[in-house]
């Protein structure tokens, strides 16, 4: 692969789960926008993911399998990206339809408040907006917006759906701890995704970088559409600082954040393809694939440990 001006974006969302581009649309609007890979990484499933590198493969685009999965901690939700997930991720998937389960319970009680508070929305009209099997709040918000209740979908989360909204509610999800855990296992490369995108307080992030790095993490999404160049700089320290890989992406979600490029951000954003190379170098030095195809699972097996040891030694 020549490496001079070229980009990729490994933070994506498609249909499967809060983004309005198809996994088809948004690996074919990569390829024109000119990147050198994609990840797909939609909240709580793999469901895009075949659709994806099918594009892919079409289009002569590399498609990274990925997911995005949500954990509570004492100061709020971080955010924990894995990527080149196995074709064959069956716990994973486990648990990630377990996810599914609590967003759908979630969801029926956030329609039980709004309809307490004279809002008649429907699940059947909630459904009928998403497209994917991860159903959630961003698709409440486009049917309180669709039939006047709100100007806009910020109103919507500001008024009733977000942390101080009339109809919030709280939702059960996995913990930091699980989610690396789980994604490592599976060999991944894990990402701490846009650690600054809420004011954490410094010392407890940092202890929790490290916590994290030794239950699996293997990066920090440094570049991502939210971060200023200040908190770029904060996180590829703090990445520096522990050892860590860097990764970044746009964050894209389609129509649902129209101001946000694919690869681009707000127009700022570029993650470089050497980052890219980095992560698969990364990779390739501890025996996992670099290509998202079945691995055997005495393949997985021998990198997993290849991994561990390595970890040590670096310890």
């Amino acid at each position: 692969m020549n490496l001079e001006q070229k980009f990729v974006d490994l933070h994506t969302h498609s249909t499967a789960s809060d983004g309005t581009d198809s996994p088809t649309t948004l690996v074919t609007a990569a390829k024109a926008a000119g990147l050198a890979a994609i990840a797909l990484t939609d909240h709580d499933t793999v469901a895009g993911l075949e659709e994806a590198q099918a594009a892919g493969r079409k289009l002569g685009m590399d498609v990274v399998r990925g997911c995005e999965i949500s954990c509570s901690t004492e100061h709020g939700h971080l955010h924990i990206l894995g990527l080149w997930l196995p074709v064959d991720a069956k716990p994973l998937e486990e648990r990630l339809s377990w996810l599914r389960q609590q967003r759908d319970a979630r969801n029926v009680n956030i329609l039980r408040k709004l309809q307490e508070l004279g809002l008649s929305v429907s699940m059947d009209e909630v459904l009928a907006e998403a497209k994917g099997e991860s159903v959630g709040r961003p698709h409440i918000a486009t049917v309180l917006l669709r039939k006047g209740y709100v100007g806009d979908k910020k109103e919507a989360f500001r008024k009733y759906l977000g942390n101080e909204g009339k109809a919030y509610v709280p939702r059960t999800v996995l913990t930091p701890e699980e989610s690396v855990r789980l994604l490592s296992s599976l060999g991944a490369t894990v990402s701490l995704a846009h650690p600054l995108l809420r004011k954490l307080p410094w010392d407890w992030l940092e202890a929790m970088v490290a916590h994290l790095k030794d239950c699996g993490l293997d990066a920090i999404e440094a570049y991502h559409s939210e971060h200023s160049e200040a908190q770029t700089r904060a996180c590829l320290e703090l990445a520096r600082r522990h050892g860590l890989a860097v990764s970044g992406g746009s964050d894209y979600h389609g129509a649902n954040k129209p101001s946000i490029a694919l690869g681009r951000g707000y127009g700022s954003l570029r993650v470089s393809v050497q980052l890219f190379e980095d992560l698969r170098r990364r990779r390739q030095a501890v025996g996992l694939p670099v290509r998202c195809g079945v691995q055997t699972k005495g393949q997985r097996c021998a990198a997993l440990a290849s991994r561990a040891s390595r970890a040590m030694f670096v310890l």
